[in-house]
C-alpha cells in the first residue's frame, strides 16, 4: 500500500505494508518512490526545464517533540525504492517521526538545478 501524506505532491511517497502497522521492532526498511508526471507538472510550475538525471533520498528520525533530526541513511537506488534499513533496537521505545527527504537534480543544456521535497510520518518502535 502507498501512504501520500499529501495529495498533490511528485515525492516522496512512502511505501509501507499495510496501514494498519503504526507499531514497529527490529529491522525496518524505509521505502518511497515519487510521482514523474506529478514531478513533471511541480518543473513547469517552477519554470525549470530540463531531464531528470539523478535522484537522492536521505532518510531521518527524531524522537517526537524534539527539534533535532537523526540521519538514518541515503539512497540513490530508484529501483530499490530508496531502500534503508533501520535498526529499531538501536533507537528507545517511543513515539517517533520518520523524514524522507528526496532530491532531484535537473539538468537542461544552460544549467543544473536541485529540486527537493520531504514527507514526515508518525510511528511507534515498541521492542
Amino acid at each position: 500500500m502507498l501512504v501520500n501524506l499529501v495529495a498533490a505532491k511528485w515525492g516522496p511517497k512512502f511505501i509501507v505494508p499495510t496501514i494498519a502497522i503504526n507499531k514497529y521492532h527490529g529491522c525496518v526498511v524505509l521505502r518511497e518512490n515519487l510521482d514523474d508526471e506529478l514531478l513533471k507538472k511541480e518543473l513547469e510550475t517552477l519554470r525549470i526545464s530540463g531531464t531528470p538525471t539523478g535522484y537522492s533520498n536521505s532518510w531521518y528520525i527524531r524522537k517526537k517533540g524534539t527539534n533535532s533530526w537523526m540521519k538514518v541513511g541515503e539512497s540513490s537506488r530508484r529501483e530499490e525504492d530508496f531502500r534503508v534499513r533501520l535498526d529499531t533496537a538501536e533507537i528507545g521505545n517511543g513515539s517517533y517521526q520518520v523524514l524522507g527527504f528526496m532530491s532531484v537534480k535537473v539538468k537542461s543544456a544552460e544549467k543544473e538545478v536541485v529540486v527537493s521535497s520531504q514527507s514526515i510520518a508518525d510511528f511507534e518502535i515498541k521492542n
